[in-house]
């Protein structure tokens, strides 16, 4: 038996036995792209069952049929991690939602500020990348990727108990690191290219759950940021052992 290596997400449950029809769009890849052929092995996951190693069954040009054998991981959830950023140039956006799901977010949250320079986003594309990211690098779960919405609004509905580390320019250099109990409720921001108003950090300073957070002596770029506060929490507060 030849290992599986192509990973996909399905919308479908996950179990020994179970016949799990793929897309028109998966079909293409696995059959006319990867020349895969009945018998072939592929590994499954939906988010919630783990991970399978299914068998093709049935080859189509539109479709086909993949039967689920055997479990090959179980179900693995990351910690209970949002990040919030401000979205930049497509390309870089995307480098994001890559990176917060390889390193384990839980949820992503698009914000608009008032110096956000990417004034819309298409939620499906940024979901599509988070399930390329999932596929490629093994996860189990794919974060869930929210509309773009003011921050202000996000604010003004904050849950109660939940952190918000704030990466804030003015603190380069300070001593001012990611501090809490492991597995704590929390939230990461980031802001845009041009910084956060002076409304926005007077607004974010004067908020009890906001923890503002240094990211080293120099200023990074909002995509190297949202990198850098993700390693820093998962080290000190998330499963990363």
């Amino acid at each position: 038996m030849k290992e599986a290596k192509i990973r996909l997400f399905v919308n479908w449950p996950l179990g020994a036995g179970q016949a799990v029809a793929v897309t028109a769009d998966q079909a293409n890849y696995l059959f006319n792209v990867m020349r895969l052929a009945r018998g072939a092995q592929v590994l499954l996951f939906n988010g919630q069952s783990g991970e399978w190693r299914a068998e093709v069954a049935e080859t189509g040009k539109r479709g086909g049929v993949l039967i689920c054998a055997q479990q090959t991981a179980p179900q693995i959830m990351p910690p209970d991690l949002w990040l919030l950023f401000a979205p930049i140039k497509k390309a870089r956006t995307d480098f994001i939602v890559e990176k917060a799901v390889e390193m384990g977010a839980a949820r992503i949250c698009p914000v608009q500020t008032q110096h956000t320079n990417a004034g819309h986003i298409r939620p499906e594309k940024l979901t599509a990348y988070a399930v390329e990211a999932a596929e490629q690098c093994g996860a189990t779960f794919v974060p869930p990727v929210d509309d773009l919405r003011p921050l202000d609004k996000v604010l003004a509905a904050w849950p109660e108990g939940r952190l918000l580390f704030w990466a804030d320019e003015a603190t380069a250099g300070q001593n001012l690191p990611i501090t809490g109990p492991k597995g704590a409720a929390s939230a990461l921001l980031i802001g845009p290219e041009g910084g956060f108003s002076d409304a926005e950090k007077s607004r974010l300073r004067a908020l009890p759950f906001i923890r503002p957070i240094s990211l080293g002596p120099r200023i990074l770029r909002a995509e190297t940021a949202a990198v850098a506060a993700l390693t820093l929490w998962q080290t000190e507060m998330g499963d990363w052992e």
